[in-house]
């Protein structure tokens, strides 16, 4: 039986700062759905040219009070990059805080404004290792 990867859906509190963020790294909004009903807002965001891949972001417009927690459960996003030193500098520069950054030229984490962890790859072979990276500290859980 055929299986096919659909998205992956993370709750969010502040739509906006989530939007926000998930933008910078890349992604746009490719629909959206809202729901009076249900009171609940749901919006698919994906890379260009990757939109049968998206991350679902889903608010509750009464709120969501368990949101954001440092539950680890969940486990992370993946996305790869071409430069990811200059993701990472771009992320920084946008104050977003690099929690493992990529001191072997390969992978780093952040987390969203929800406290999903966001995992960064390097496309292809890692980067040489560089300052300031190489030499920089883990920050929070990642």
């Amino acid at each position: 039986m055929p299986l096919r990867y659909l998205h992956t859906m993370v709750r969010v509190k502040d739509l906006d700062a989530s939007m926000k963020f998930y933008s910078l790294l890349g992604l746009k909004e490719t629909k959206r759905m809202d729901n009076e009903k249900g009171r609940f807002t749901l919006v698919f965001m994906a890379p260009e040219g990757q939109e049968d891949c998206p991350v679902e972001l889903t608010y509750n417009w009464d709120g969501d009070d368990a949101l954001p927690s440092d539950s680890r459960h969940f486990g992370h996003l993946a996305y790869s990059v071409d430069d990811i030193y200059a993701m990472c500098q771009h992320l920084m520069d946008n104050g977003v805080t690099i929690n493992r950054p990529p001191r072997d030229g390969h992978m780093a984490f952040v987390r969203s404004p929800d406290n999903i962890s966001i995992e960064l790859l390097q496309a292809g072979d890692a980067l040489p290792r560089q300052e300031p990276w190489a030499s920089m500290e883990n920050t929070g859980h990642w």
